[in-house]
């Protein structure tokens, strides 16, 4: 900014040249004089001069929202997959068989599945922060109904509502990270909204304590109520809306300039850059409170909900799906529905925190897929492609199927509780490297119709009991992932 801007109001607003090539995916990062770079390499997307832009607001913002939506995901899943222990307790309260008994966990999760279809696309057309409000209104009513409830048909609704009312926390927050972060930064981001997305899975051990304990199982829904209200609180002061009409504000911060007064750099370009006297003022505390996001009249609703389909012809898209199929077919539901049993029970008598360990170590490498794309981008004269990033995944590659193996034989034969925690360990620490960098290969590779490709990845995760076919229709993609995917993007 100018020096004569008052120590009061001065603010650092971020300037880049990076842009994206032809085929989408590609960013030439090269960086010229005077930008703003991470690991030597211009910022993209480009931000407006706008301290509005969610691009220029301070990391602490963004942290925070990061941390709000990303536990949310925690919450919401855990709701889901956390009453489990509880199928034969709800088989004799209600008077039912077992099998009865269990669509309360599955149909929830169907819910949860097709919520997204409707989510997405209204939070593109209202705004992501009123969808959000929406959402953790929907999730606690049902959550509260829920631990009200005396019959199967009333546990039923409300459990199918706090499905359907949070299902947009798995999108959500990737397409905050999309809004908010750069393209160096996404990898990281989306590495730890993962972590809190993935041990939301294992809430079904807290609540096997609560019925070891002689609490009953609303116990549960009344600390799941009590987490969504303060997290509704705080979305409520923190999470300012981030839809943001960037093309619209460049244009309005530059002006034709005058032949006679303009550089010959800038009579190439045509246009001169706004002074800081005419920066737009950032919003006060009050207004970013607004419960109204900014209305996209031009989003078809309708249209995108049936365009997301489409995505799942798309190579790379049906990659990503394939993969966390395999991880949630072959962890989290084995793990979720086995590992209770088996572990806190003799002669084991294990505790919590061994669930979550393989991610804990996965943690420190939350960054390492953006450090490799950094690193193949230079050796590549600054042009960064999509699939530089999935480099990192062949050590996860190796080191899951191991897991689950060891884990399958230690469950089968009692072996020693080590092997659990280290069966279990490599294979979350593998699982976490397939959600988080494939997730962020995909976004990399379709930033400008990520919200499409989210709708039918949440679809497609979300039904399990396909994954049956998705270790070699993800082993098939991967070669072609590999091999093919900058001509497929250039086709797309």
């Amino acid at each position: 900014m100018s020096p004569n801007t008052s120590a009061a109001n001065k603010q650092h607003l971020i300037h880049s040249h990076a842009h994206e090539e032809d085929i989408p995916g590609t960013v030439n990062l090269n960086a010229a004089e005077g930008d703003d770079t991470g690991y030597g390499q211009a910022l993209f997307p480009v931000p407006a001069e706008d301290p509005n832009d969610p691009l220029q607001w301070s990391n602490f913002k963004k942290t925070m929202i990061l941390i709000i939506c990303s536990f949310y995901s925690f919450l919401a899943n855990a709701a889901l997959i956390g009453p489990s222990p509880y199928i034969d307790l709800w088989a004799e309260e209600f008077d039912i068989s077992p099998t009865k008994a269990s669509e309360l966990i599955s149909y929830p999760n169907l819910a949860f599945g097709f919520g997204s279809l409707l989510f997405v696309p209204l939070y593109l057309k209202i705004g992501r922060r009123p969808v959000m409000l929406i959402s953790l209104i929907v999730y606690c009513a049902g959550i509260i109904g829920a631990s009200q409830c005396t019959t199967y048909g009333g546990l039923m609704a409300a459990r199918v509502i706090h499905g359907f009312g949070s299902s947009v926390c798995e999108a959500l927050p990737v397409q905050l990270v999309n809004d908010i972060f750069f393209l160096h930064e996404r990898g990281e981001r989306i590495g730890y909204y993962t972590v809190c997305l993935c041990l939301g899975t294992f809430a079904s051990l807290p609540a096997g304590y609560i019925l070891a304990g002689g609490y009953g199982w609303r116990l549960f829904f009344y600390v799941e109520f009590a987490f969504g209200a303060a997290l509704l609180v705080l979305a409520f002061l923190f999470v300012e809306e981030t839809s943001y009409d960037r093309k619209a504000a460049m244009l309005i911060s530059t002006v034709p300039i005058d032949d006679e007064k303009a550089s010959d750099g800038m009579k190439n370009q045509g246009l001169v850059e706004r002074s800081d006297a005419g920066v737009p003022p950032r919003k006060s505390f009050v207004k970013t409170l607004s419960l109204w996001g900014r209305i996209d009249h031009d989003v078809p609703v309708f249209t995108m909900m049936a365009r997301s389909f489409t995505y799942f012809l798309v190579p790379q898209a049906l990659w990503v799906i394939a993969s966390f199929g395999i991880n949630i077919g072959l962890l989290a539901l084995a793990y979720s529905y086995t590992f209770p049993i088996l572990i806190t029970s003799p002669p084991y008598n294990w505790t919590v925190a061994s669930a979550v360990v393989g991610y804990a170590l996965a943690v420190p490498f939350t960054s390492s897929s953006d450090k490799l794309a950094a690193y193949f981008t230079k050796r590549n004269n600054g042009i960064r492609e999509a699939e530089m990033r999935l480099g990192v995944m062949l050590p996860a590659m190796l080191i899951g199927p191991a897991g689950i193996i060891l884990y399958g034989i230690v469950a089968e034969k009692s072996l020693h509780w080590v092997l659990y925690f280290v069966g279990g360990g490599l294979s979350y620490f593998a699982a976490y490297f397939y959600f988080s960098f494939t997730l962020a290969y995909a976004v990399d590779s379709y930033h400008s119709n990520t919200s499409e490709m989210l709708i039918a990845m949440n679809l497609g995760k979300q039904y399990a009991p396909l994954t049956i076919i998705f270790p070699a229709l993800a082993q098939t993609l991967l070669r072609y992932v590999f091999a093919c995917s900058r001509t497929l993007r250039r086709m797309s």
